[in-house]
């Protein structure tokens, strides 16, 4: 479809659609605020977190649902850069949702910042790379939230609330369009059915061909296509009981891993990579209100069946491949119960969590010829001075099964305690969880020996069936205390100290390895390099956190700011490390200690009426302070993929027209900034600081907008990732100058 045929259907439809506007927002003002600030008359929905961010010892980032649609956010990664010292790159596909935070983060397993969709907990990082559709906005809580959050929130916390049909009412439809033949269709439809009940439903597809071409098949590879639906009933009694269901479901299909080789910058493999996933996600949350306190319960489950192919040397050569499938079951349960914010100066809240992950996963590597010729019989050959060996089979299958279950509990309690200008609050959690990991390593196949002085040949058949179990516990105490004084009515200043920790886990990806050694060991006498149970585990991460800040509202001028200094000691720090040589797998290892510190600053100015200015910057100095490899020491290295800065400037006016079609012209423009990135623990190898330059243009009305957007005006070249395997190293590249027209309708 062309732009001009786009545009046609476009005005097709305002001519014959008759607008009307139904928005009855519980906040009157949330259509007015803005990005990255922390201010007081939004109304927050967290049952944990109290009613705003305002006069609260947290560094809290909100976007809500103008600059959601306006910017063109349609997944976390859009936020990047947005958010002061956050980063989520975008490269390879949805499964590889990376995020670094304050210099804490990792490629692999375990996220460093936790993410709830309205409530609801997202466990796997696998799946924070979805798509947003009618998402009424997105708070992102900074530095450790492990008191009331537990595992995996050492570096922070993503709110996302989806439209609540007992707010709002009415249909939306959505449609975009830009180059690549990238287009989005969503629609949605709240209504009340009764006093006291709601209904949403809203429903999306979009596709892409892609960006990048694949010299090897002359093809666009990172294509992509996704649909999905969400459901949600949502009831509040007169007796002061709330419930909140959720259900939603998503089907996604796409290609991928733009993976360029650095010697020639070029996309070059022969063998197809993909990546398909469904996801079935339910949220029930069930509120009840006392006179003194209320009783909450949040009860979740979450399915995922995942499907990732590749061509895992992403060269033109048939070494190997890899098809991982992963299986997954998430059951949550949280239950809150807590003091009524406001009934007096003492306030409290006791919790318990439990959660069970259970994953099957299956994930064979296929060795071609090429990969059998030179990682396996190369080897063997050099290292046994009486036998040359010959493959009988075209093929090595390396089969890796596993089944990892994994459950937790906790029980957690905060205090606070206001006098005067002062708030005091205190908090502690005690976390246990365990996981265990069953795995099967197995291959069956043939190959002959032939004797170098009298070429006698003699066949063999070599079967190693490897079934173990490996498991790890874990018990943590994670306290949290924190003073806040009140200035006045203009903000608050704060300081906190709290405790943060990422779980330990089992390096899956190393297995094919593992059995390769073993193989060798067997056919040549090779010694083996690697000891499973060493090379597989992995222990958890832990942080002090030691931050002071502020957050300033100055009602009268419109001028909205906060900012935070805060210092990290970090303790066995997770990392994702290439081993040396031609192996091929990649792994997580412990640093024994990194230190952390930086400065974060937001500002949000309406300077006039029509015009506003925001401003977000964040500056992270990540080291290593005790980190060896066994073969270099890396002490005083920056930890590498944690960027240095981020840096996003705003600027948004809008004309008034006082027309039947048209009421606002509103013009965007923003610069997104990052830089520099380290992609080795060496630093020998680097991205270096860029930015990229965003626009819009929408003409509004009471019952639409439609605009025309740009990003990466400039085309600017830059690498959102790096790796190593087997001897090579890749990057991919970011995505370049894109184009398009959004139309929105509010029935």
């Amino acid at each position: 479809m062309t732009i001009n045929k786009l545009s046609l259907i476009l005005l097709f439809l305002i001519s014959i659609t008759h607008l009307s506007a139904h928005d009855t927002e519980v906040s009157p003002n949330s259509e007015t605020l803005d990005t990255i600030v922390s201010i007081d008359y939004v109304e927050v929905s967290s049952i944990k977190q109290g009613l705003t961010f305002y006069n609260k010892p947290i560094t809290s980032s909100i976007i809500n649902r103008r600059k959601i649609e306006e910017c063109g956010i349609f997944s976390l990664k859009n936020i990047s850069e947005l958010v002061p010292n956050l980063y989520m790159p975008e490269y390879g596909s949805r499964i590889t949702s990376s995020v670094y935070i304050r210099g804490l983060g990792a490629r692999i397993d375990q996220p460093v910042i936790g993410l709830n969709v309205d409530n609801v907990p997202i466990l796997s990082k696998d799946n924070f790379d979805f798509e947003m559709a009618d998402v009424e906005r997105i708070e992102v809580l900074r530095g450790p939230q492990s008191t009331l959050f537990g595992r995996n929130t050492m570096g922070g916390l993503i709110n996302v609330y989806t439209i609540s049909p007992l707010s709002y009412q009415g249909t939306r439809v959505g449609i975009d369009y830009g180059n690549g033949n990238s287009w989005k269709v969503r629609a949605s439809s709240y209504n009340k059915l009764g006093t006291n009940l709601g209904l949403g439903v809203s429903g999306y597809f979009s596709h892409t061909d892609g960006f990048f071409t694949n010299v090897a098949t002359d093809e666009k590879l990172d294509w992509e296509s996704i649909g999905g639906a969400r459901f949600r009933l949502q009831w509040r009694g007169d007796s002061d009981l709330a419930i909140d269901n959720t259900f939603s479901f998503s089907v996604l299909k796409q290609g991928g891993y733009a993976y360029a080789l650095i010697d020639n910058d070029e996309i070059d493999y022969n063998d197809p990579s993909s990546f398909d996933r469904t996801n079935i996600s339910y949220g029930l949350t069930i509120r009840k209100d006392y006179d003194k306190f209320s009783i909450s319960g949040i009860s979740s489950y979450h399915y995922t069946d995942n499907i990732m192919t590749l061509d895992n040397d992403f060269r033109p050569v048939s070494y190997f491949t890899l098809q991982q499938k992963v299986k997954e079951h998430n059951i949550t349960e949280d239950i809150v119960i807590k003091s009524q914010e406001g009934a007096s100066s003492y306030s409290w809240l006791f919790g318990a969590f439990g959660f069970f992950k259970h994953t099957n996963m299956d994930a064979p590597v296929t060795f071609k010829e090429d990969g059998i010729n030179d990682l396996i019989l190369s080897n063997a050959n050099e290292h046994d001075p009486e036998y040359n060996y010959e493959w009988l089979d075209k093929t090595l299958l390396l089969e890796s099964r596993f089944k990892i279950p994994n459950y937790g509990f906790a029980l957690y309690h905060q205090s606070e305690y206001s006098i005067g200008h002062w708030n005091f609050t205190a908090g502690v959690r005690v976390d246990y969880e365990t996981s265990t990991l069953k795995y099967n390593n197995y291959t069956n196949t043939n190959y002959q020996a032939i004797h170098r002085e009298s070429g006698d040949k003699y066949p063999a058949n070599l079967i190693i069936d490897n079934n173990e179990e490996l498991k790890q516990s874990f018990i943590e105490v994670l306290p949290k205390v924190s003073v806040l004084y009140k200035i006045n009515s203009i903000g608050s200043l704060y300081g906190s100290i709290s405790k943060g920790y990422k779980a330990g886990g089992f390096n899956t990806q190393m297995f094919s390895d593992v059995l390769q050694q073993q193989m060798m060991s067997e056919i040549s006498g090779m010694s083996s390099q690697y000891n499973a149970e060493d090379i597989v585990k992995y222990k958890p991460e832990y942080s002090w956190n030691y931050e002071i800040g502020g957050n300033f509202l100055w009602r009268d001028t419109g001028i909205k700011a906060d900012f935070a200094l805060f210092y990290i000691d970090c303790r066995d720090q997770q990392l994702t490390i290439f081993p040396e040589g031609m192996t091929t797998g990649r792994m997580m290892t412990n640093a024994g200690q990194t230190r952390n510190y930086g400065v974060e600053f937001s500002l949000n100015a309406d300077i006039t009426d029509q015009f506003t200015a925001t401003a977000s910057y964040g500056y992270t100095n990540a080291k290593f302070v005790d980190y060896k490899d066994g073969k270099n020491d890396y002490k005083g290295k920056y930890v590498p993929y944690a960027p240095r800065h981020t840096l996003s400037t705003q600027l948004r006016y809008s004309i008034p027209l006082h027309k039947s079609w048209g009421e606002n012209l509103v013009i965007n423009a923003g610069v997104r900034g990052i830089g520099k990135i380290y992609w080795d623990e060496s630093n020998t190898t680097d991205q270096g600081a860029y930015a990229l330059l965003d626009s819009s243009i929408f003409l509004e009305n009471s019952g639409y907008s439609i605009g025309i957007w740009g990003k990466n005006l400039t085309n600017t070249d830059y690498s959102t990732y790096y790796f190593k395997s087997i001897g090579n190293s890749f990057t991919h590249k970011g995505r370049p100058q894109t184009f398009g027209v959004t139309l929105n309708i509010n029935l």
